[in-house]
């Protein structure tokens, strides 16, 4: 169960945000995590609760974005969403594709602190290749 590992290193990301910020507490963590990242949102959230608890984090929730697979198709010359994955194949042509394009992520996209204000991760300095993200493998087309 890696989710308790990625569930400690938000716990340490987003607390050290927070602490930069001068807030005491945060409310939400928002994440965008990818259909390919490995990740079982159920176990991720309850592992969050676990050590989140006596935090700056403690009673705060995750707000989880789905996102899924993208594969650019070269014939069509376009970037496609694909339904699930097991089948990489373009959804227009049917051509088969591995170049992935989206579906891997795990990204601590925003927090909401104490005060009610949020922040928009983009907009910040910050390291979360400490978060471990599982890179899928490729799958050949």
């Amino acid at each position: 169960m890696h989710e308790l590992s990625i569930a400690q290193s938000i716990v340490d990301v987003a607390g050290a945000e927070a602490r930069r910020l001068g807030a005491s507490s945060v409310r939400v963590v928002y994440l965008a995590i990818g259909r390919l990242s490995g990740i079982e949102p159920g176990a991720l959230l309850f592992s969050y609760e676990l050590v989140a608890a006596d935090t700056p984090l403690a009673g705060s929730r995750l707000v989880i974005e789905d996102i899924p697979i993208a594969i650019h198709c070269a014939p069509c010359a376009a970037i496609h969403e694909l339904p699930g994955v097991n089948r990489f194949r373009c959804p227009v042509c049917d051509t088969p594709s591995g170049d992935i394009r989206r579906g891997r992520e795990l990204d601590i996209t925003g927090l909401e602190i104490d005060d009610g204000a949020s922040t928009d991760f983009d907009s910040i300095d910050h390291d979360t290749s400490a978060l471990g993200a599982s890179q899928a493998p490729e799958i050949p087309a």
